[in-house]
């Protein structure tokens, strides 16, 4: 280890904290970030205005732009830490490569930091939701592990209307999930109440089941026939919130779906698994109607005070240079919506993901909202062009535990293709 890189005590990691120009990066697992206890740490969570770089992203080469686009400057002081001394020491050093001049570590966080429980620590608020690959892997093989606590579950792998994407392979003992089982084909807006409920209980889904989606992510040449089959995980998203709103209890979706489980070193599937019906959803569906609007509330968010319907598009659709689909002729927005900024297009959504697709830090998602004034003191409604951004924007506030949110299921395809309703082009003022 260079000499230059200086080794804290926890005291002087606790100065650290106070400084408002020093970056602090936690190098350990995105699911310790978020909370779950890893690896015999004795809590759950993250050091406070902690970022997070883990350890694993090293292995990829694109790892190195990670700093750049987190907006950590190589002029700040960076304190480093995480569970495994050796993984610190590295990601130092590699800090230091890349031209980092002021480089600390911090290496008694599982032994002083996490064990004292008058140390803070920040956690996402629904972690349970959000799990990992190891998670996920226990539970199939028998165990009973944290978060899960219901008599029976049931793993589903997402797609768009193609299983040949599940048939290419799946995690072992998942079911596939068409998309068009819980929205309608013709209106991409979720089914109707019998409609939910009969496709869940063909699934073998009670309202307490225990449900784990997850797609595959990857992101060929767009094909007309199949437009979504490469956002699996979009799926997965999709299928989540509606879920939720139909009145599944225990929704949670594998972070980084079939890609973190295939790096993980885990095997994959070809033989089909076939669900088990149910005769009783056991509740009324919809459980949670708040979680999904339709035109007629969402017209009145736009004049609410205390509410915001968000556009979780790109840009270029936003401003109206292109409306994002083959089937959406009409270009531009909702006038008054606030712009969500999925990313670069309507099936990437890497603005809510960091680069090996797993979710970003919910922080950064939660400081980029307030920079557009989506705070969680308002009735916010996400939507895009037909629900699935919507969606996972949606998941991520509610994994952070947002009290009151919904997706404007209808999107940009209902409201453009409204003889009522108005639309707007060109930068907002």
């Amino acid at each position: 280890m260079a000499s230059t890189i200086t080794s804290l005590s926890t005291e002087r990691f606790a100065a650290c904290l106070d400084r408002p120009a020093h970056n602090i990066l936690d190098v350990r697992p995105m699911a310790a970030y978020n909370g779950w206890r890893v690896n015999g740490t004795p809590r759950g969570g993250h050091v406070p205005g902690a970022r997070s770089i883990p350890y694993q992203w090293t292995q990829f080469m694109d790892w190195v732009e990670v700093p750049e686009e987190k907006d950590i400057q190589s002029e700040t002081p960076i304190t480093i830490y995480g569970d495994a001394i050796e993984e610190v020491e590295e990601m130092a050093d590699n800090f230091r490569r890349l031209g980092f001049d002021s480089v600390s570590i911090y290496t008694d966080f599982r032994s002083e930091w996490a064990a004292d429980p008058d140390r803070p620590l920040r956690h996402l608020e629904r972690y349970r939701q959000l799990v990992s690959p190891d998670w996920l892997k226990s539970l199939l093989h028998g165990a009973d592990p944290e978060g899960y606590g219901g008599d029976d579950y049931v793993v589903c792998h997402a797609h768009f209307d193609h299983l040949a994407d599940y048939e290419d392979g799946h995690i072992p003992g998942a079911i596939p999930l068409n998309t068009n089982l819980l929205e309608s084909p013709e209106t991409w807006n979720r089914r109707s109440p019998d409609e939910l409920k009969s496709a869940l209980r063909d699934l073998g889904i009670r309202h307490d089941t225990t449900v784990v989606l997850y797609g595959r992510f990857s992101y060929p040449t767009y094909d007309q026939e199949h437009p979504a089959q490469s956002a699996g995980h979009l799926g997965a998203m999709r299928c989540a919130a509606i879920m939720l709103y139909a009145g599944v209890e225990d929704v949670k979706i594998l972070n980084g779906g079939l890609n973190t489980w295939e790096l993980a070193g885990y095997e994959t599937a070809t033989a089909p698994s076939s669900p088990e019906p149910v005769d009783n959803f056991g509740v009324e569906v919809p459980t949670h109607p708040e979680y999904m609007i339709d035109l007629p509330a969402a017209n009145d968010l736009l004049d609410a005070d205390d509410g915001d319907l968000v556009s979780v598009r790109s840009w270029a659709e936003f401003i109206g240079e292109r409306s994002g689909y083959h089937y959406i002729d009409k270009k531009g927005r909702i006038p008054g919506a606030v712009f969500g900024n999925c990313g670069s297009d309507a099936y990437h959504m890497e603005n809510y993901r960091n680069f090996d697709y797993t979710t970003r830090e919910f922080p950064e998602i939660a400081r980029k909202w307030a920079e557009m004034e989506i705070t969680p003191d308002k009735h916010i409604a996400f939507y895009c062009g037909t629900g699935w951004r919507g969606s996972e924007a949606f998941m991520n506030a509610y994994f952070m535990g947002w009290p009151n949110i919904s997706v404007y299921d209808g999107g940009w395809y209902e409201w453009a293709n409204h003889p009522d309703t108005p639309t707007a082009t060109g930068t907002p003022k």
